[in-house]
């Protein structure tokens, strides 16, 4: 199959790279972070999550960041919602977009938002229903897509099972997660092309962590069967709180130097990524997470 001419990079760094470090952030770093972001030609930017501060506490600034941001016309700025508090907070910040996320996994889904899959599309429904009466974009993720970490495999059938129910909700986009980056090539492509019968390929998107180093290797199979949909996170921030040892989201300068050479548009300028991922890293006071960001940051120093 030949590879996409062009893929949409979601960057999901700010919301999901950052709602697991342990010192709070200041929100002036986060929308300096957002700017910068914005400024680099993302269409789709994951900006907030307006899920309560005690589960989040690194979210609690989402007002703030979203009422700061310089927008962008033409850029979705994304907000997660679990619940009609949470959307209703979305609404008020001008989110362009609300995100609902449910889980392939019942074991996951119990010991993540504490319900089955189920009562958790259940719990689902008035956000999407409200979203849809606001004219607001619905993206529907899909967690621990390709695997476990307390009932180790998921089928592809009950990834499938996952997408029936969010495209019910009438999603527009639905991420297939690979949260605690188990994947592997083939699998991320039987996975793939079994979900693309239940809802359509172009709006379907691999959220790939790289905890086993898989990451690029599962976006360039998934793009061999027709997916040009993908999350990325600058400076390769992240993690999951409920997954033991699950590294960041695959780094968005890694994607965007594979997709450079690939001859394959995002729209996306690779050198404004590089600045934002030393950015953020400087003030974590660690390296970036990104090998071709630190390798062209160090190739500038010469």
């Amino acid at each position: 199959m030949l590879l996409p001419i062009n893929v949409k990079i979601v960057e999901v760094g700010p919301r999901d790279g950052l709602q697991n470090e342990k010192e709070t952030i200041p929100a002036e770093i986060k929308i300096e972070l957002v700017n910068r972001l914005t400024r680099a030609g993302f269409s789709n930017i994951e900006a907030a999550s307006f899920v309560s501060p005690k589960w989040v506490p690194q979210m609690a600034t989402s007002v703030q960041v979203m009422a700061g941001i310089t927008r962008k016309p033409g850029v979705v700025y994304s907000a997660l919602t679990p619940n009609m508090q949470g959307f209703e907070a979305a609404l008020a910040a001008k989110a362009g977009e609300v995100v609902i996320f449910g889980s392939a996994s019942e074991a996951f889904s119990q010991k993540n938002i504490n319900c089955s899959i189920a009562e958790s599309i259940e719990r689902f429904r008035p956000v999407a229903e409200a979203a849809k009466r606001h004219g607001m974009r619905l993206r529907g993720s899909i967690s621990c897509a390709f695997g476990c970490p307390y009932q180790g495999e998921v089928s592809p059938e009950s990834v499938a099972d996952a997408v029936r129910r969010m495209r019910e909700l009438l999603c527009d986009e639905i991420d297939i997660a690979d949260t605690i980056g188990v994947a592997t090539p083939l699998q991320a492509q039987n996975v793939m092309e079994r979900v693309a019968r239940e809802f359509p390929i172009t709006e379907l998107s691999g959220h790939f962590h790289d905890t086993y180093g898989q990451a690029l290797a599962n976006i360039y199979a998934s793009m061999e069967v027709g997916i040009s949909i993908f999350h990325s996170s600058v400076a390769g921030l992240g993690g999951c709180p409920y997954a033991k040892g699950a590294t960041g989201n695959v780094a968005t300068e890694d994607v965007l130097y594979m997709m450079q050479g690939l001859g394959i548009e995002t729209g996306v300028d690779l050198n404004a990524v590089v600045d934002a991922g030393q950015f953020i890293a400087q003030y974590l006071g660690r390296k970036a997470a990104s090998r071709a960001g630190n390798a062209i940051a160090a190739r500038r120093k010469g």
